[in-house]
C-alpha cells in the first residue's frame, strides 16, 4: 500500500513539468479572454506579450535546468550559472522593448507576466489540498 502511494506521487511528480507546461497556456488564453472585457486593444496585446515572456522564460529555465541535472557536474553548474544572467539580461532587454518602444501597456504586461505564477500558485494549493498525508 505504502509503495503504491509512492508510486503515484512519484509519477504525479514526473508529470508536472508537462502539466506546467500545458496549464501556462490555458491560464494565458484564460487572461487574454479576461482582456478582451476592457475592450482595450493595448491590454490586451499586454497580456499576450507578458504572457509569452514568461512561458518563454519558463521553458529557457526548465531547459537548462534539465540540461544541468542530466550532467551533475561542476562545469555544468558554471554553465547553469552563465545561463541565469543570460536569461536575466533577455529578460530586462525584452521589457525595455516592450515598455519603451513598443509602448505595450504595463498593467496587461504585469498581468501577463503573472502566467507562471499563477500557475505555480495553483499547483502548490492544488498539492496541499489533494495530497494524502501520513
Amino acid at each position: 500500500m505504502m509503495t503504491t502511494t509512492k508510486k503515484v506521487e512519484t509519477d504525479r511528480d514526473e508529470q508536472l513539468p508537462r502539466q506546467l507546461a500545458i496549464r501556462n497556456w490555458v491560464i494565458l488564453c484564460a487572461l487574454l479572454i479576461l482582456s478582451l472585457l476592457w475592450h482595450s486593444k493595448a491590454v490586451t496585446l499586454g497580456v499576450l506579450a507578458g504572457g509569452l515572456t514568461a512561458i518563454i522564460g519558463f521553458y529557457w529555465l526548465h531547459h537548462a535546468l534539465v540540461k544541468t541535472l542530466q550532467n551533475p557536474t561542476s562545469f555544468a553548474a558554471r554553465g547553469f550559472k552563465h545561463s541565469y544572467f543570460v536569461r536575466l539580461g533577455a529578460l530586462a532587454a525584452t521589457l525595455v522593448v516592450l515598455i519603451v518602444v513598443l509602448k505595450v501597456n504595463p498593467l496587461g504586461l504585469a498581468v501577463g507576466l503573472s502566467t507562471v505564477i499563477l500557475n505555480i500558485l495553483w499547483v502548490a494549493i492544488e498539492r496541499s489540498m489533494f495530497t494524502r498525508r501520513p
